[in-house]
């Protein structure tokens, strides 16, 4: 009985022993809690996954879904952070995502809090590039029928470049040499950093609305992507597209590409190239005038050369004739390329008035009045200035024409006579040089500066003897 009691109060010991009291959790407690820990312990990652069910949204967040082959995690970033996205995510893209994990409370699920996103490969630079290539190539925008020609003479051109690089010097240098009449107006601009974009966009703007220029150089010196990925951007190819003026653009080196190049008028390799381009048609004038103008100078040395030589080979009259012949021939040449100078400029002049009639009817629609005002202006001047340049060069062969026929008329026997000398002949024409060569009785004939008179040997004084 003893035992038995003891036992019966052991069992009851045990069941008096107070228990534990159980907490109960609220659901957002209990996921707020969760929260806390998940992003305390992963405040800071890195994920690399795949890109599914992208999906932005009106507020300008952006949504998808970052899996492999055994999992999915869903990633949110929010819209400053799109915004600071160099390319557009798509699905299928390889990709690190670096932000915070943490649990979206209305649905209790784990998510991934991005930050910024990195294309795994490709640099999200050269993606951005092709993306934006793409796109801009799908609008049309890098047809060539859609680009316009450059002026051929060109009296001004802006550049929109930095102030105190090197590409501003060597183009200078370059349109200095070549075309010395050509006006160049710099509009300065960052070309590298986050206001490049809209410095460059503005001084474009700008040079549009002055109407100082006919033609527009976007310029820049070599770099890495990042340092030219102002001219990758979608702001500066659009307003390249927008500007009313040709666009050269020289960005880089000759192996470097940018969107600025595809949307441009002209892409030249460098900016020194692009001074050349611009320059070529009054260069290659120059150049025409100057290899006409030593032709004509070697051609004049030797018809001179030859004229001499034949000068004395010749009796008198002959080498008179052949003297005025000369200067005849070379008059006439002078005044057939002056001529044919004529009837170039008259043609220029002509080219440039049908390209005026063809272009006010192009623009008919577009206030032809102020474009034609322009291109009659250029005309005039560019008429003015050939008209000057045909009157020097006139002027100039006139003026050694004129030093010629000087040059010649002192070495004509001629001018011997005018200075009180006289010239004996024979009755057949030839020169007496001595008393040895006539006898009484010979017929002889004396020539003076102003004409000539005959007269009969009556006796010969002299020492030598007549040769028989």
């Amino acid at each position: 009985m003893l035992r038995q009691d003891t036992s019966r109060r052991q069992l009851d010991l045990t069941f008096e022993e107070p228990q534990t009291a159980r907490r109960i959790w609220p659901v957002r407690e209990l996921v707020e809690h969760v929260c806390e820990q998940i992003e305390h312990e992963f405040s800071d990652i890195w994920v690399e996954g795949e890109i599914s069910n992208c999906r932005p949204a009106p507020s300008g967040h952006l949504y998808f879904t970052l899996k492999d082959a055994e999992a999915q995690l869903p990633v949110v970033l929010f819209r400053r952070q799109v915004l600071l996205l160099r390319f557009k995510p798509e699905d299928g893209m390889h990709v690190l995502v670096r932000g915070r994990a943490s649990v979206y409370a209305q649905r209790g699920q784990l998510q991934l809090v991005g930050e910024t996103i990195e294309p795994v490969g490709a640099g999200s630079l050269q993606l951005a590039f092709e993306q934006l290539k793409e796109r801009l190539k799908g609008e049309g925008l890098f047809d060539a029928a859609r680009k316009r020609p450059l002026p051929t003479f060109p009296r001004s051109v802006g550049i929109v470049t930095s102030p105190t690089g090197a590409v501003i010097r060597d183009f200078l240098n370059i349109v200095g040499r070549r075309h010395a009449g050509l006006n160049v107006l710099v509009c300065p601009a960052a070309v590298q950093g986050e206001q490049a974009p809209g410095e460059v966009e503005a001084a474009l703007a700008q040079l549009n609305a002055s109407g100082l220029v006919d033609v527009i150089v976007v310029a820049r010196g070599g770099g890495s992507l990042e340092d030219l990925s102002a001219f990758n951007g979608e702001r500066v190819a659009r307003a390249i597209v927008a500007s009313g003026l040709p666009v050269v653009s020289a960005i880089g080196h000759e192996t470097d590409f940018t969107i600025a190049d595809f949307v441009a008028d002209l892409r030249a390799p460098t900016p020194s190239a692009a001074a050349e381009l611009i320059t070529e048609a009054q260069h290659r004038i120059a150049e025409r005038v100057e290899t006409q103008a030593n032709r004509l100078e070697r051609a004049t040395r030797f018809q001179l050369l030859h004229a001499r030589q034949q000068f004395e080979t010749v009796a008198l009259d002959r080498a008179e004739r052949r003297t005025m012949a000369t200067l005849h021939r070379l008059s006439q040449r002078l005044d057939d390329l002056g001529f044919r100078m004529e009837a170039r400029i008259t043609g220029l002049v002509r080219s440039r008035q049908r390209e005026v009639t063809e272009l006010a009817a192009d623009v008919l629609h577009h206030e032809p009045r102020q474009m034609l005002a322009r291109m009659q202006e250029r005309l005039g001047l560019d008429g003015t200035r050939l008209e000057r340049s045909l009157e020097r060069t006139l002027r100039r062969w006139a003026a050694r024409l004129d030093g010629l026929e000087g040059r010649l008329r002192s070495l004509s026997p001629l001018a011997v006579l005018e200075r009180g000398y006289a010239l004996v002949l024979s009755g057949d024409g030839t020169v007496i040089r001595s008393t040895a060569e006539v006898g009484p009785g010979d017929q002889l004939r004396t020539r003076l500066s102003d004409g000539e008179f005959s007269s009969t040997v009556d006796e010969v004084a002299g020492k030598k003897k007549r040769k028989k």
